[in-house]
């Protein structure tokens, strides 16, 4: 759901929202689906996996982070995972993953147009993560349900328990 205010780039970038972040589309907010506990859990144990990946390689995850996908277009991805390079303050550049987690409010239509985005903008690995029914995918040519996400540029594979304990 978007609000009707008209808003420049450079107010958007400037405000902070005294509830959820808001996202920027060509001039005007988007607002988030408020996240329950299960999301919030699941975007903590992702991030805490690549946290601990930073001993071995140069990852820079990240949690609700603007990133620019072109000009106008300002999305949060609920887990971001940038490599081999850190990103500048509001990346511009594709991060190696994006990850979202689906909320219980969430429209499904509305969520794989954001993977697609994604998807659009270079990102390699676009995941959705749905905590309340403990299923995985990836979107490549559309969703499609896995049973481990994995990544072959760090040779590694997240398996469910991995994320859903």
């Amino acid at each position: 759901m978007s609000s009707r205010t008209v808003l420049s780039v450079e107010d958007y970038l400037h405000t902070s929202f005294s509830d959820l972040d808001k996202e920027y589309r060509d001039g005007e907010l988007v607002e988030r689906s408020l996240p329950d506990y299960f999301h919030g859990k699941t975007q903590a144990l992702l991030i805490g996996l690549f946290i601990a990946l930073q001993s071995k390689f140069k990852v820079f995850p990240c949690v609700e982070t603007r990133v620019r996908i072109r000009t106008g277009l300002y999305l949060i991805p609920d887990v971001a995972v940038f490599y081999p390079e850190e990103p500048a303050r509001i990346p511009e550049s594709p991060p190696l993953i994006a990850i979202e987690v689906l909320s219980q409010d969430d429209r499904l239509s509305a969520v794989r147009a954001k993977l697609q985005e994604y998807r659009d903008w270079g990102v390699p690995h676009v995941w959705l993560v749905d905590p309340e029914l403990k299923r995985l995918y990836t979107c490549d040519a559309g969703l499609v349900e896995v049973d481990r996400f994995t990544v072959p540029e760090l040779d590694i594979e997240i398996l469910p328990a991995q994320i859903f304990g």
